[in-house]
C-alpha cells in the first residue's frame, strides 16, 4: 500500500529532475482523447454551452503556437504574458509558452494600465497576448509607455494589431520543429507571478517546474480530486489559487477541470453546479457567501467535496454549506510563494473532524509550526505567534527567493535559514490544527483577491489634494473584507462626497476596478510610529 510519504516521493521523482519538460508533464503524457478542460459560456439566448478540450487538441494547438512565438524571437527563459480571461485561448497560449520553454506571466484582467505596465516592465516580457476587450489597456497613454519593448498579440481579429492569435496558430504546422517541446528541468522556471505589494512594490515570485509536484499533491491530498469527479475551481487564473489549482494542478494530474468563461453571479454559479453535475468544488469564501445571500431558486446540489481558500472561512458558511450543498466546506491555507500547505484535507487517509475555526494541518510534504513573536523558538501550544514553515522538513517547498529582491527575501527567513516566515499570525493546538489570527503584512483579502495597501495608497496620493493615505480592510459579510481609506488633505482642501468619488474613480482607473475603497475618511494626520511607519492597526480599530 502506498503511503502519503511514498506518494510525495513519487511526485518529486516525476517533476524534480534535470530533464523535466513542462509540456510533457502537463499535456503530452496524458491520453490524447482525454478531456483536459470543459470551457463553459452563455450564448445569446442565455443558455449554457460548453466545449471540451482534449489533450490531443491542446498538444496540436500549443505546438503551433510555440512555433509561432519562436518565430517572433521568443527563446527558452524569455517572459511571455497573457491578459486573458478563462477560455480555450488562454489554455492554448499558456501551454504554448511552456512548450517553448518560456516563462508565463499572468495578468489579472481587472488591472488598470498602470498595474499591467509595472508587471510587464518588471518581468521584461517580450510578448503579451490579450483578449480583444483588454487591448485598450495596452495602448500608449499616461500609464503605458509609447515605446513599449513588448509586442502585443490580439486573441482574435483586430484591425489595429498585426499579430493575431488565430492567424499565428493557423500559419504553423503541429510538427514544425520550432514548436517542439523544450525541457528546462525541475529548476527551470514555469511562471513569474507577482505578489500583491503590501509594504512596497509587488514582488516577482519565480515558480519552477518542480513546483508541479506540490500542486499535484494538493489536488490529491487537499482537494481529493478523483478521475470520475466533475471538478470546478472557480478562482481566476490571474491569481495564485486559480493558476495553481484551476489550471496547472488539474493538467499535471490529468483530471478534467471546468473553466467558466463568464463573469461571476450567484445564479450562474448555481446553474453550472447543477447542469454540469459538479461533484468537487473549490472557491473563495466570498463565492459561498454570495450563494448563501442570493434570493433566487436553489437547485438540489449534492457535492462530494467542497473547499475554500483565500481568506478565513467563517462558521456560518460551514453550517450553511452542510445543509445546502450536501457537504461542509473545508478551509485551506496557503500563499503565492508556496501554494497550499496547511489544509483541512479531504483525502481518505488524512480526513478527520475539523475543529471549529481551524484552517487545517500541514499537508504531507510540508512541516509548519508557530514561532514565538520575539524569538525563533516554537510557541507554546495554543499561544498566538508567527506561522512558519520548517524548510528542511518540507520537501515539497519550492520557493527560495523573490526576483531581484534580496532584502525582501531575507525578511521572509529566520537568520539561520531554517524557518520561512509567512507573515501571518496564528496558533496551533495539541493535535496540529492551525488557527488563523491576523496578517502581519496588512494585506487585504477581498472576495479572495489579495490587495496590497501600498498599491492603492500609491494611487490615492497621485491626486493633487492628497498629502498622505493609508488603506485598511474592514470586515464585510459578503466579501470578507472591503477597503477603507484614510486620507490627509492639503490645508486648503476640505473633504466632500465629490472628492471621495474622485478618489474612488482614480483607484479604479489607475489600479484595478475591484480594489477601490468603499469609504474614504478624511483625517488630520495618520497614526505613526516614531520611525514614521503608519500604524494601520489603529485605523482598523476606528
Amino acid at each position: 500500500m502506498t503511503t502519503t510519504t511514498d506518494r510525495v516521493d513519487e511526485l518529486l521523482a516525476q517533476y524534480d529532475r534535470p530533464d523535466a519538460c513542462a509540456a510533457d508533464l502537463l499535456c503530452d503524457r496524458h491520453p490524447a482523447d482525454a478531456v483536459a478542460f470543459t470551457v463553459i459560456e452563455t450564448d445569446a439566448a442565455g443558455d449554457l454551452v460548453s466545449l471540451d478540450l482534449t489533450y490531443g487538441h491542446l498538444r496540436e494547438q500549443s505546438s503551433r503556437f510555440a512555433a509561432a512565438i519562436a518565430g517572433l524571437g521568443v527563446e527558452p527563459g524569455d517572459r511571455v504574458a497573457t491578459l486573458m480571461s478563462k477560455s480555450a485561448d488562454l489554455v492554448v497560449a499558456a501551454l504554448g509558452i511552456w512548450r517553448r520553454g518560456a516563462v508565463y506571466v499572468p495578468l489579472f484582467t481587472a488591472f488598470a494600465p498602470g498595474a499591467i505596465a509595472f508587471r510587464l516592465q518588471a518581468s521584461g516580457a517580450k510578448l503579451v497576448i490579450s483578449d480583444l476587450d483588454q487591448l485598450p489597456k495596452l495602448a500608449a497613454g499616461e500609464d503605458m509607455p509609447a515605446d513599449a519593448p513588448w509586442r502585443v498579440i490580439a486573441a482574435g481579429r483586430s484591425a489595429d494589431h498585426e499579430l493575431e492569435l488565430p492567424a499565428l496558430i493557423a500559419a504553423h504546422q503541429p510538427d514544425d520543429p520550432a514548436g517542439a517541446a523544450v525541457a528546462v528541468g525541475g529548476d527551470g522556471l514555469l511562471v513569474e507571478l507577482f505578489t500583491s505589494g503590501t509594504t512596497g512594490t509587488p514582488k516577482g515570485v519565480p515558480v519552477p517546474v518542480r513546483a508541479l509536484a506540490s500542486f499535484h499533491a494538493y489536488q490529491e491530498f487537499g482537494l481529493d480530486v478523483r478521475p470520475d469527479d466533475v471538478f470546478w475551481n472557480a478562482a481566476d487564473p490571474g491569481w495564485a489559487y486559480g493558476l495553481y489549482y484551476a489550471l496547472l494542478g488539474p493538467m499535471a494530474a490529468g483530471t478534467r477541470s471546468l473553466f467558466l468563461h463568464a463573469g461571476f453571479s450567484p445564479a450562474l454559479t448555481w446553474r453550472v453546479l447543477d447542469e454540469f453535475g459538479v461533484t468537487n468544488f473549490a472557491a473563495a469564501p466570498t463565492v459561498y457567501r454570495a450563494l448563501r445571500a442570493g434570493d433566487g431558486p436553489v437547485p438540489e446540489i449534492n457535492l462530494r467535496r467542497a473547499s475554500s481558500a483565500g481568506e478565513p472561512l467563517t462558521p456560518d458558511v460551514v453550517s450553511w454549506s452542510a445543509d445546502t450543498l450536501g457537504v461542509a466546506v473545508r478551509d485551506h491555507y496557503g500563499q503565492t510563494e508556496h501554494g497550499m500547505f496547511i489544509v483541512n484535507a479531504w483525502h481518505d487517509e488524512l480526513r478527520t473532524d475539523v475543529p471549529a475555526g481551524s484552517m487545517g494541518r500541514s499537508l504531507p510534504g510540508w512541516s509548519s509550526t508557530v514561532l514565538q513573536e520575539d524569538s525563533d523558538e516554537q510557541a507554546v501550544t495554543g499561544v498566538v505567534g508567527r506561522v512558519a514553515i520548517d524548510t528542511p522538513a518540507s520537501p515539497l517547498r519550492w520557493f527560495t527567493a523573490y526576483v531581484d529582491a534580496p532584502e525582501k527575501t531575507a525578511e521572509r527567513y529566520s537568520d539561520d535559514g531554517r524557518w520561512y516566515l509567512t507573515g501571518d499570525s496564528g496558533a496551533v493546538d495539541e493535535d496540529g490544527f492551525f488557527f488563523f489570527s491576523s496578517r502581519d503584512d496588512d494585506v487585504i483579502i477581498m472576495a479572495g483577491y489579495r490587495i496590497g495597501p501600498f498599491d492603492v495608497e500609491s494611487v490615492l496620493v497621485m491626486h493633487d489634494d492628497v498629502v498622505e493615505a493609508a488603506v485598511v480592510g474592514k470586515a464585510d459579510e459578503l466579501r470578507g473584507e472591503v477597503l477603507e481609506a484614510y486620507v490627509v488633505l492639503r490645508n486648503s482642501v476640505s473633504g466632500s462626497p465629490e472628492l471621495e468619488a474622485q478618489l474612488q474613480q482614480l483607484v479604479k482607473k489607475k489600479f484595478a476596478a475591484h480594489a477601490y475603497p468603499r469609504t474614504v475618511h478624511f483625517i488630520d494626520a495618520l497614526p505613526k510610529t516614531p520611525s514614521g511607519k503608519v500604524q494601520r492597526f489603529l485605523l482598523r480599530k476606528q
